[in-house]
């Protein structure tokens, strides 16, 4: 099979186009034959060496994957060949024509949902999900700002606070990514290379400031997004690139909180609820994975160039 290997840390250059075995499911595994890849931003900082987690070289990259079950091992039960899936991680990477996955990294796609989209579900709505229910403790009637809501994670979170009954206000930089984000459920819009933004957003609170803030680049924003907070606001840190100096003060002064996660120390209690609700949110259609960009495999390293680029759209996706 095809699949896209790193044989050693670096720029998007070492993502390269290999011709390797098709994986064989041992026991408790499934073989899904992939339709559809995801990219997210941290498959590049793991490409780069610079993630928590530091894959075994040479290794295939991706989580996030759309396809159909080839083959099931020694006692799969939940899953059978022919079946329409998503990965919520797997165990051989994502960016190849075959996935090898756990039986329980493996959840129904509805026949709604294109292979495509479904390329685009796990890590977007496990963290959005995860981040307003688990952390951030939003409840129905509050205000939450989505910092980069026309992305993957952004239009993810914009799409589930609506449904939660939040009122949402999304940012974004690009006039094409706040038409997105208002078309997804955000009430009010914000371009974030406005100077000024801040204060819009301020004045749109009636003074008031936000309950919670989704922030996908706190190197650039938290500073900012402390002095948004209302009284007992919380800023949720999804993605950061570098360092950044904050007063504490202002946190202080609204008895706020600023925390970060990630989507892999999600507790088993936690995933069983990300996945009910990510399969509820399909069937009924309050969850729509949008999708920004469709490259072919072998343009795996232009996908990385592109995902860190400013003016995120949606999802971009590897078709092999």
């Amino acid at each position: 099979m095809k699949a896209i290997q790193v044989h050693q840390f670096g720029g998007p250059e070492v993502l390269q186009l290999h011709e390797i075995p098709t994986p064989k499911p041992g026991p408790g595994q499934v073989l899904v034959r992939v339709h559809a890849a995801g990219v997210n931003p941290y498959d590049t900082y793991m490409r780069n060496g610079t993630y928590a987690i530091k894959p075994l070289l040479p290794y295939t990259p991706g989580s996030d994957a759309a396809g159909v079950i080839e083959a099931v091992g020694e006692g799969v039960t939940s899953c059978k060949p022919g079946a329409r899936v998503y990965t919520a991680r797997t165990v051989s990477g994502a960016y190849a024509e075959y996935a090898l996955a756990l039986e329980s990294q493996v959840h129904a796609l509805p026949e709604k949902i294109s292979f495509t989209q479904g390329a685009g579900v796990w890590v977007p709505y496990g963290t959005a999900i995860t981040a307003l229910v688990h952390h951030a403790h939003a409840r129905p009637g509050e205000t939450v700002l989505i910092h980069g809501a026309s992305g993957g994670v952004g239009t993810a979170a914009t799409q589930f606070a609506r449904a939660m009954g939040l009122q949402v206000f999304g940012s974004a930089g690009t006039q094409k990514g706040l038409e997105l984000a208002k078309k997804e459920g955000a009430h009010q819009t914000f371009d974030h290379t406005k100077p000024g933004y801040a204060e819009e957003i301020m004045k749109a609170t009636g003074g008031r400031g936000v309950d919670v803030i989704l922030e996908m680049l706190a190197n650039v924003n938290l500073a900012t997004d402390l002095k948004l907070l209302a009284m007992n606001g919380r800023v949720i840190i999804i993605g950061n690139r570098g360092e950044i100096t904050i007063n504490p003060r202002e946190l202080m002064a609204r008895r706020g909180t600023a925390r970060g996660f990630t989507l892999w120390a999600a507790t088993e209690t936690e995933l069983v609820e990300i996945y009910a609700t990510i399969g509820a949110g399909l069937e009924n259609g309050a969850l729509r994975p949008i999708v920004g960009k469709e490259l072919p495999l072998k343009e795996a390293a232009k996908a990385h160039v592109d995902v860190l680029a400013p003016g995120a759209h949606g999802k971009i996706v590897l078709v092999p």
